[in-house]
């Protein structure tokens, strides 16, 4: 099993403009000051023509002790056919206090396990002198190229997924987490992209990161970006390497600014990412996990303090850069989708089963 492409670059690269909103300098998701990004790609044969096509995505806010310094946080579910870890407890307490990790369904186990391990071992405190931590994963089904029976995420996974994330620009496409996705037929997987809006001279930049796993190619909207195309290519013959799908899919939208927000607020641009999705044409079906996570950087909560009162700043809510933020999220999750799309490639996976890339003719 192997790639048969190199990475094709983000859509901007192949003519096509998402918005009006300026991106920040890498167009992803670590233009957001001290966000983190790992991968761990899992891909490798297994007996009885099964094979291993999966991995592990972290996203970290910030690379200190995310348990002691946390950060706000919320998150929003559009359509709850999902299965994740830890977001109880942000809603609650709106803050975050570890990595978000991305994987497979099924992996979702012994990826809880390996972040608790990491967080456990940076963190003699937890559970001894101090509470729990709360572990936030999220996943989707990626079951039709990788043997997803088989487990074979183990938490090492996991942690070497942490320990791999950097500031660097975010790779994309069938990658980590994405490495045995689809989306509207197509290979999908990370995708991530970021925008930069402006009040009384101060710029907050906000960035999006997606694991697509959803949609049908009868669904896909992207092809009005390439409406002006000088292409001639038979979309109707490209179009046929599309795989159908038996199920709705699913997508997780990961939202990081530092604007300071509040987590009702991070609320509120979290809802606004699920624009961006129905742009691309998902309709977030009966079957489709569509969940939102969303962070501010602005300000980090310390988990240890003897003060009983505790001053935030946070933006006014008639401002108008809150609706400027709105914009920012749903333009940025819509681009971060399809430069999932643009950026995977052609991946082959159990029983002989192959995922095209999204051909070039059909944006």
């Amino acid at each position: 099993m192997d790639r048969t492409e190199k990475n094709r670059g983000k859509i901007r690269e192949w003519g096509a403009v998402v918005g009006k909103l300026p991106t920040g300098e890498k167009n992803d998701l670590t233009d957001v000051a001290g966000v983190r990004v790992g991968h761990v790609t899992i891909q490798h044969e297994l007996a009885d023509g099964e094979c291993a096509c999966t991995g592990v995505t972290a996203i970290l806010p910030h690379g200190g002790s995310l348990f002691r310094e946390k950060v706000t946080a919320a998150s929003y579910v559009i359509n709850g056919f999902g299965k994740t870890t830890g977001l109880v407890q942000v809603n609650e307490l709106g803050v975050l206090e570890s990595p978000i990790m991305l994987t497979n369904t099924f992996s979702v186990p012994a990826v809880t396990q390996g972040t608790l391990q990491y967080m456990l071992a940076t963190n003699e405190e937890i559970g001894d002198t101090t509470g729990t931590v709360n572990i936030v994963v999220g996943e989707c089904n990626d079951g039709h190229l990788n043997s997803i029976r088989r487990c074979v995420v183990r938490p090492e996974d996991a942690v070497a997924a942490i320990e791999n994330a950097s500031e660097q620009a975010v790779e994309e496409g069938a990658v980590g987490a994405g490495t045995g996705m689809i989306a509207f037929g197509y290979k999908g997987g990370i995708g991530s992209s970021s925008r930069v809006v402006a009040a009384d001279g101060q710029k907050y930049t906000l960035g999006s990161l997606v694991l697509s796993n959803f949609g049908s190619k009868d669904d896909f909207l992207g092809h009005r970006l390439f409406a002006n195309s000088n292409t001639n290519a038979d979309e109707t013959e490209t179009a046929k390497q599309a795989t159908e799908r038996k199920e709705d899919g699913s997508i997780i939208m990961v939202l990081a600014t530092d604007a300071p927000l509040s987590d009702r607020q991070l609320l509120r641009v979290a809802k606004r990412a699920g624009i961006g999705l129905g742009r691309t044409g998902s309709h977030f079906g009966h079957g489709s996990g569509d969940i939102v996570i969303a962070f501010s950087t602005a300000q980090k909560i310390p988990h240890n303090t003897d003060a009983h009162i505790e001053t935030r700043v946070q933006l006014r809510e008639d401002h108008p850069i809150m609706n400027e933020l709105f914009a920012a999220a749903a333009e940025a999750t819509e681009e971060a989708i399809y430069n999932s799309l643009s950026q995977a490639v052609t991946t082959n996976g159990r029983k002989g089963r192959t995922v095209h890339a999204l051909p070039t003719t059909l944006l």
